[in-house]
């Protein structure tokens, strides 16, 4: 009888543990409740998405019937999707239009955020913008002390981003003021920095790609952006395909999927072939076991295991730096990537061998030892690279016990940092099979 019990208790156990793997239900919650009512108000009509949240990708949307390939995720109609076209519509379109120069699109959609935020129950999108997160996980929202953890190219690429969101709110104070009329409140207080780095963020991680026509109140960057409620709480994959875009006859945006989703699991779509790197920098978030990750290798990381005493040192940097072969160097999952070993091997020319770079540039062979050399100082550079990220994992772990407010953003940074590793010693376990 205790054995029965036992096993008993263990089919509860796994029960629960599968529909926590499964993903937990979340529809009954009343913010969701308050979206979808409002969203079937605007003629979406869903039978088989459920929001819920999940062990691996927190908040998504699980389906309640199994998925074959050809099946229609998600159709929303455009009465639901905000655009640059709502925002002319609203209380906010008379100020746009008479305003010069004129706003970009991604100004007046980040302007129409903030300025609905604000309007809180008074808002028509209230629904929508109380399921949207409050803050978000972009490199651009973090301290210094988190992205100077970054690995370099991305470091560079936060700080840009970082400093573009400064640079389009100091740029846009005369618009926002211009807005006064509209508000009780002082618009200074309204349309702070925060609320623009929280309604960027907002743009930036969520719209779908929906191109729209030009209008000359708007500035010539293109309008392609529509926030699109219930469909973004999608969550990416690198490793399911689908097929996504407006349909005109039924005036709707449709999403496609190419996979199999099993019955009460996470519907994901792919928000396209990006790195880890990319998908931190423009979502927030790092897939573990990315297939499109690599790991990059600077110009002057490559220079250090060249000898400065080479008599063509000069010349070979110049071919590399002509034909472009100093950028975008990495180490996949397969080992270190063509354009990598080319760029070694122009390097590792001898004297008598350096009349043939063209052929290398081609892909041919000049000379074992010359391959065998470029090989070598792959596997050199693969092992500087695991050392490095090592050291920023140590230094991550001390901060996070000093930093707990810095918690989140560095456990990011950790990951991002833990993949790269794994791709390394992939690599190094390549190179040294091959050499």
């Amino acid at each position: 009888m205790k054995r029965s019990r036992g096993r008993t208790g263990r089919k509860r156990r796994r029960k629960r543990l599968k529909s926590f793997m499964g993903g937990v239900n979340c529809s009954h919650k009343l913010e969701y409740i308050k979206l979808q009512k409002w969203l079937k108000e605007r003629g979406f009509e869903d039978s088989h998405l459920r929001p819920a949240e999940f062990w691996e990708t927190g908040r998504g949307l699980m389906t309640t019937k199994a998925l074959q390939a050809g099946d229609l995720i998600i159709s929303l109609p455009e009465k639901c999707l905000l655009t640059t076209g709502t925002v002319l519509s609203s209380c906010l379109g008379g100020h746009i239009v008479n305003w010069k120069p004129p706003v970009s699109p991604l100004l007046a959609l980040c302007t129409f955020l903030i300025a609905e935020k604000h309007s809180g129950d008074k808002s028509p999108w209230k629904p929508y913008l109380d399921v949207l997160p409050k803050t978000y996980t972009c490199p651009a929202c973090w301290e210094p002390d988190v992205i100077n953890l970054l690995p370099k190219p991305l470091k560079k690429k936060a700080e840009e981003q970082k400093r573009m969101i400064q640079e389009l709110f100091t740029s846009s104070r005369a618009f926002f003021s211009s807005l006064q009329p509209l508000f009780a409140e002082s618009t200074g207080t309204i349309f702070n920095y925060r609320a623009l780095e929280w309604a960027w963020c907002t743009v930036n991680t969520r719209t779908i790609y929906m191109k729209h026509p030009h209008r000359e109140c708007f500035s010539l960057e293109p309008d392609v952006y529509a926030l699109a409620p219930y469909l973004d709480l999608l969550n990416h994959s690198p490793n399911v395909q689908v097929k996504a875009g407006f349909n005109e006859q039924k005036r709707s945006y449709e999403i496609w999927t190419n996979s199999q989703c099993k019955k009460h699991q996470e519907v994901l779509i792919c928000y396209g072939a990006h790195d880890n790197q990319r998908l931190l920098l423009e979502y927030g978030f790092v897939a573990m076991e990315n297939p499109h990750s690599s790991v990059y290798v600077s110009a002057d990381t490559l220079l250090k295991y060249f000898s400065p005493l080479d008599k063509q040192r000069k010349a070979k940097i110049s071919i590399l730096k002509d034909h472009d072969f100093l950028e975008n160097l990495t180490f996949g999952w397969e080992g270190p990537s063509w354009r990598l070993l080319t760029a070694l091997k122009v390097l590792r020319l001898g004297a008598d061998e350096f009349a043939c770079w063209k052929r290398i540039l081609l892909g041919e062979v000049t000379s074992a030892r010359n391959e065998q050399q470029a090989l070598a100082a792959a596997a050199k550079i693969c092992q500087f690279l695991i050392e490095e990220t090592q050291h920023v994992l140590l230094q991550i772990s001390q901060l996070k016990r000093h930093k707990e407010n810095l918690k989140p953003h560095l456990a990011l940074v950790e990951m991002l940092h833990s993949e790269d590793l794994k791709i390394l010693q992939k690599s190094a376990e390549i190179l040294c099979n091959s050499n």
